[in-house]
């Protein structure tokens, strides 16, 4: 994951295992899950109960912002079985990557 510090002072603990990210010890995402076929931006700040909550709805400061590429996909020829007659021959499969958390950017705000 790329780490990109916006301003200067203390930062969230984070923790990532896999695809997931542990705010605080309280709030934790499955990048995975979120991932589309174009690019995710999510917000993560505090509200002014000091909770954490996705969007900036209710924010009172940000925490961290992440931004997830869009998925990958692997071609893979299939080789159907097809009438030649019909002029119909091998196809290409779509098969979507696991997402590639070195290409997450993760851009943390001081507290």
């Amino acid at each position: 994951m790329i780490i990109v510090e916006k301003n200067e002072g203390a930062k969230i603990t984070y923790e990532q295992i896999g695809t997931k990210i542990i705010f605080d010890d309280d709030l934790m995402l499955n990048l995975a899950k979120r991932q589309l076929d174009e690019p995710v931006h999510i917000d993560i700040c505090y509200n002014k109960a000091r909770a954490l909550t996705i969007g900036t709805e209710d924010a009172w400061a940000y925490v961290a912002e992440i931004d997830i590429p869009p998925t990958e996909y692997e071609e893979v020829e299939s080789e159907e079985i097809s009438t030649s007659e019909m002029g119909m021959g091998n196809e290409a499969e779509r098969t979507p990557l696991p997402l590639d958390m070195d290409k997450v950017v993760m851009t943390l705000w001081a507290l």
